[in-house]
């Protein structure tokens, strides 16, 4: 079995669905970080089955709505002192900003350069978002 160290202080991002932390990583900008930042995919739960961590040492601040956004499932454990001192579970934002792109081409976004991409929740049930400005629906394989 994989042993990667437990953080002294840091975040762990855990219940990642299984080969989406490179998006995650991508959203946080987390290359831009000057910490240890480990990435675990495919780890065994006994919950998913399969799922991917990140451990990122030391603390900094975490877009929620950009995670929740992604996957509502995830877990963020605060670590201090070697101990979760907090533990996080996720929800879908009511709305994220520019976070994603609208690909319709007749939309104002695709137009004007500096205009918020921004996007509704309109179904969470379904987890369907919607352009604000054209009302185009949100496809998670398009980006």
């Amino acid at each position: 079995m994989l042993n990667v160290d437990s953080l002294e202080k840091g975040i762990v991002i855990d219940h990642i669905r299984a080969g989406s932390c490179m998006e995650i990583y991508k959203y946080l900008e987390l290359d831009k970080l000057d910490c240890s930042v480990a990435i675990i995919k495919n780890a065994k739960s006994d919950a998913m089955g399969k799922k991917d961590i990140i451990k990122i040492e030391g603390m900094i601040d975490v877009d929620l709505d950009v995670l929740g956004f992604i996957d509502c499932n995830i877990t963020i454990n605060i670590i201090d002192h070697g101990t979760i001192i907090e533990k996080k579970k996720l929800k879908l934002p009511k709305m994220v900003k520019n976070v994603v792109s609208c690909k319709n081409p007749r939309c104002i976004t695709s137009v004007e350069r500096n205009i918020d991409q921004i996007f509704k929740l309109c179904d969470a049930e379904h987890h369907v978002y919607r352009c604000a400005y054209c009302e185009q629906k949100y496809e998670p394989n398009e980006d």
